[in-house]
């Protein structure tokens, strides 16, 4: 059994339980902190709470999680790795798209926390057992860049990295229009959608402080290509915020990217943009502190395939 606690801050006063847990914690999605909450494995000040208790300064919050909890048949699976570093302490993955980062419901198998256990299987006893050595996650459609520790010190130090936002995380993503100023910043609050629970949305009660840089790194006759930094970890917050500024990502389905095709007036483009299967989004720079030589590193992943193919033919068509 693994212990955690800590005091919230003024930042978190005011949001519900689970998502404090979820968001201090990734590797605890906030289904699975709630499931803690119900069982009073986390506590407030000594006393058990409901998930949807908001939280007030200086809580102190403790919770105590359960080797049972692990995945029962979470199994190494020989699923190809492209690995862009390794050493003792740390593997950086080039995560390609429809990978899914770690068993969830509809996906109990075939993951990337089953292909890590295959590659390196003492990365079973590494911070939660449902997702040996994963400090952050991507989507299953978006590629790229994604590190993973190997041991719990750099585990812990690594999760504290994100924690503290001292982790550098770029991405390319390609638009729906023109956008029209080289750069900007996005920063509306993101929280669940207020009639869809399964999607985020800026147009929310009770959202959480969300940033995204971005700037301008080409431009087609219908879609733009972006250069975008987090400042912060939202759920889906690129997708969010480039549809609440009118420009999804081109193949997002769930946030308005999926047939917005339509729209452009050639027939040849429509075609290229309809040919997405995916959301247009890569995580193509990481950048951190070694966790245990202090050394910054920083990855570069290559566009992934259909991403590049796409970009290329839309270079023909300015």
């Amino acid at each position: 059994m693994s212990v955690i606690s800590f005091s919230t801050t003024g930042a978190e006063t005011g949001h519900r339980l689970d998502t404090v847990i979820a968001t201090r914690y990734p590797y605890l999605s906030r289904s699975f902190a709630s499931q803690l909450i119900r069982q009073a494995h986390i506590t407030v000040n000594g006393a058990a709470k409901k998930a949807g208790y908001l939280v007030k300064f200086n809580d102190m919050v403790k919770a105590q999680i359960p080797a049972s909890q692990a995945v029962v048949g979470l199994e190494p699976e020989p699923i190809p790795l492209s690995i862009l570093f390794e050493d003792s302490d740390i593997i950086v993955i080039n995560k390609p798209p429809g990978l899914v980062v770690h068993p969830a419901a509809g996906h109990k198998c075939g993951t990337l926390a089953n292909a890590l256990l295959h590659h390196h299987q003492d990365l079973k006893g590494v911070g939660d057992e449902r997702r040996p050595g994963i400090v952050h996650r991507l989507d299953k459609d978006t590629s790229g860049a994604l590190v993973v520790a190997k041991n719990n010190i750099t585990y812990d130090r690594l999760c504290s990295q994100f924690k503290n936002r001292q982790i550098q995380k770029n991405y390319l993503a390609l638009v729906y229009g023109k956008v029209k100023a080289p750069m900007g910043i996005m920063n509306s609050p993101i929280g669940r959608h207020p009639v869809d629970r399964k999607k985020m949305s800026t147009k929310t009660v009770r959202g959480r402080n969300a940033e995204t840089q971005w700037k301008i790194k080409e431009i087609f006759s219908t879609t733009t290509l972006l250069d975008l930094s987090l400042k912060t970890g939202r759920t889906h917050q690129i997708r969010v915020h480039c549809a609440g500024i009118g420009h999804p990502v081109v193949g997002d389905g769930r946030y308005g990217g999926k047939k917005r095709w339509k729209d452009t007036p050639s027939k040849e483009l429509q075609q290229v943009l309809k040919s997405a299967k995916r959301q247009m989004l890569h995580a193509w720079k990481l950048a951190f502190m070694h966790p245990c030589t202090g050394k910054i590193m920083a990855f570069e992943c290559p566009l992934p395939e259909d991403m590049a193919l796409m970009l290329g033919t839309l270079r023909h068509h300015k």
